[in-house]
């Protein structure tokens, strides 16, 4: 009966959040571990997960590494095509650092006061409601029961399973001799549904993440087509 109330709730479509409540805004940084110029960015986005720097904001992090510098001395451990693909998708000139605030504002990864602008702006906006009801590891998978509201139009519904902390000691490129630390770094991203104006979503999914025992969170998002993000949260995986 619980999990029906929620599921109505929800179903009500775009909310403002309440008055003193935090807005979840999703900031995806493209990186990588080949770029000199990303350190800087990856620092920020720690700062940017911990101290929560934007009033009315919670800022939902994600650090997704991309594969193009992987050729210039160093393969990034944690770089997947599937990332510079979706960068592709926001700007049809793809750099690192980038960061995308909600699928909508490109700015420099590592220019904070751009970044914690087009935060406060993103927060402005109306959301759609996403609730992470539980999330929790059986054995090599995550069990992640979700709810959504009905959104404006068609949009998908995407969980993401990233790392809390990563950390790599580089050997060669442009970061050579460096210790590079990172925050929520995605390990796997994938569509498991959609909403459309007539109906949300409830659903649990199981996702496969391997023998890692703890430090690891979920966040999910609602995009439409093209990237804009309409609504996101995110859960420790217990």
């Amino acid at each position: 009966m619980k999990t029906v109330l929620v599921a109505t709730i929800l179903a009500a479509g775009l909310y403002a959040a309440e008055p003193n409540a935090r807005v979840p805004v999703l900031a995806e940084l493209f990186t990588s571990e080949g770029c000199s110029s990303c350190p800087p960015a990856d620092a920020l986005l720690l700062k940017l997960d911990k101290m929560q720097p934007v009033a009315g904001a919670q800022i939902i992090v994600l650090s997704e590494h991309v594969d193009y510098w992987n050729s210039l001395g160093w393969s990034d451990p944690y770089s997947s095509a599937q990332f510079t693909q979706r960068q592709g998708m926001y700007t049809r000139e793809s750099y690192t650092p980038e960061m995308v605030i909600d699928g909508r504002k490109e700015v420099l990864g590592s220019d904070e006061k751009a970044i914690e602008s087009a935060v406060a702006k993103a927060a402005a906006r109306p959301k759609l409601p996403v609730r992470i009801v539980s999330a929790k590891r059986d054995d090599n998978q995550a069990v992640i029961s979700i709810v959504v509201g009905a959104g404006s139009g068609k949009a998908d519904v995407w969980v993401a399973i990233a790392d809390d902390r990563d950390q790599s000691s580089v050997k060669n490129g442009e970061n050579k001799g460096r210790t590079l630390n990172h925050v929520a770094v995605v390990r796997s991203l994938g569509k498991v549904g959609s909403v459309t104006k007539a109906a949300g979503l409830e659903k649990t999914v199981h996702v496969p993440i391997g023998s890692r025992a703890e430090g690891m969170r979920v966040v999910v998002f609602v995009a439409e087509s093209g990237g804009p993000v309409m609504g996101s949260a995110m859960q420790e995986l217990q």
